[in-house]
């Protein structure tokens, strides 16, 4: 793994921020005490007299970058003065041309006249290092970057607008008070003095562990709107299941044929649909077989359900009422606490008294589903409703873990220590433990917590996070 040098921040740095490649335009970030002087050694604006130097901060100037006498390129060069600035120094970005040849031209300059390449992420480092945003606002940076639905952008945001980080400083404030008190009592142990309220302990810790628990449970949902819900696709061989894939991913995915057992193997792709992100997975057939590939494919079949948070099972409207029921039988254990989505393909096929009958038969059937949508993949005809079924799931999901969801497994780990902390309280406060014992898993609790925010850090851990991110951010 890369790292990072956590022990020079006294110097000045400078970067490409934009994405590598040839665009319209391209910016350069400078940061550091000497940003605004380096700028100016390369930089002459179009005013005479006018300088970054003696420009009003967040002011733009129009000018050019020379090389002694050569000039490079027109640009648009802004000053950011310390403390307001992204980084909580002086910064400087300058907007060029897109060229390549330009691009590490200035950079080139800039470092002759002493400014440093910056390492991944050292620009966010700085900021946190400052202050300016804390450890898991610093991580949400990355993660906006990387979003690529509306669902992970507003989870981005949220993120590193500080409500997590508020959340969790209410959490730390609330126990600091308590663990102060036990610790005041220890101090008087002798008197057998008592400064905190055991019973209100008790409830400030039943409050605790409830909210470290929902955060906890979130992750499950983030993380799967960060890398996208999985959703399996499952039924008989023959059932329409590659050619839905097809239609949802707009491309063809999967071999489509009407030989049996043609999907022997998981076949996955990522799909948005309505800002939401679904990862998408055609499995092989369910049915007996004695072929061993096919036997070996239906079993990845059932380890992808058991894995997925929503299950597409898809229906022959042509089978027997029988077979559909023996079906129901075989996966309604693998779908426990999952949502289920039943799927009449085939719908051109029947007419509305046979749509009723089937309609019927899957109220009788033992399996936990909404009402079952009628769909014809092959014609594309009621894939919409099927669409809407699945984001309306994803946003009801989304919508039911509050404001706050953690997405970073990071963060999930801490949580899931500061969880184990707090209940050895919640068990200390019923067992009459010693107050000393119990500060000390407060204090733990309080520890992971700040591990979360950056209150409590270690060089290598912030050279793990901030070395994943790009240069130049």
């Amino acid at each position: 793994m890369a790292t990072i040098n956590l022990d020079t921040t006294h110097d000045t740095i400078c970067a490409i921020s934009t994405p590598p490649g040839i665009g319209g335009i391209a910016v350069i970030r400078i940061s550091g005490n000497k940003a605004i002087p380096i700028a100016d050694s390369i930089f002459t604006s179009i005013h005479p007299g006018k300088t970054l130097g003696n420009q009003p901060a967040n002011k733009a100037l129009f000018g050019t970058i020379h090389e002694q006498d050569n000039i490079i390129d027109e640009v648009i060069a802004t000053p950011f003065r310390a403390p307001h600035s992204f980084t909580g120094e002086d910064t400087v970005e300058i907007s060029c041309h897109g060229s390549l040849y330009i691009q590490q031209h200035i950079v080139a300059l800039l470092i002759q006249q002493g400014c440093r390449m910056a390492e991944a992420g050292e620009f966010t480092r700085r900021a946190f290092a400052s202050g300016r945003i804390d450890l898991s606002q610093a991580e949400a940076v990355a993660d906006l970057i990387a979003a690529n639905t509306a669902a992970a952008h507003r989870l981005a945001m949220n993120q590193m607008r500080g409500k997590f980080s508020q959340r969790l400083s209410q959490l730390r404030n609330n126990l600091l008070e308590f663990v102060s008190l036990i610790e005041l009592e220890l101090d008087f142990s002798e008197e057998d003095v008592e400064f905190a309220d055991r019973t209100r302990l008790q409830d400030l810790a039943d409050n605790i562990a409830h909210e470290l628990q929902q955060l906890a449970n979130s992750f499950a949902i983030g993380n799967a709107i960060k890398n996208g819900i999985p959703t399996t696709i499952v039924g008989e061989t023959n059932a329409g299941k590659s050619t839905l894939l097809n239609l949802l991913a707009h491309d063809e995915k999967a071999l489509v044929s009407d030989i049996h057992g043609t999907t022997r193997d998981v076949i996955e792709d990522v799909i948005i649909i309505g800002g939401m992100q679904f990862r998408l997975i055609d499995t092989a057939g369910i049915r007996d077989t004695h072929d061993t590939i096919e036997t070996m494919g239906i079993e990845r079949t059932f380890d992808k359900l058991r894995q997925s948070d929503i299950v597409i099972w898809l229906i022959d409207s042509t089978d027997a009422p029988e077979k559909i029921a023996a079906m129901a039988q075989r996966i309604a254990p693998l779908c426990a606490g999952k949502h289920l989505i039943a799927v009449f393909n085939k719908a051109d096929l029947l007419d509305k008294e046979q749509t009723e009958r089937l309609t019927a038969t899957y109220d009788t059937l033992p399996i936990d589903a909404d009402t079952p949508l009628f769909i014809s993949a092959k014609y594309n005809t009621g894939i919409d409703r099927l669409t809407q079924r699945l984001v309306a799931i994803a946003r009801t999901s989304a919508g039911g873990s509050g404001d706050v969801i953690v997405t970073n497994i990071r963060h999930y780990e801490a949580l899931t220590k500061a969880l184990d902390a707090i209940q050895r309280v919640q068990q200390g406060l019923t067992t009459t433990l010693s107050a000393d014992f119990i500060a000390q898993d407060i204090r733990e609790c309080m520890h992971y917590l700040g591990e979360i925010t950056g209150e409590i850090s270690t060089n290598e851990i912030l050279g793990s996070i901030f070395s994943r991110f790009c240069i130049g951010k």
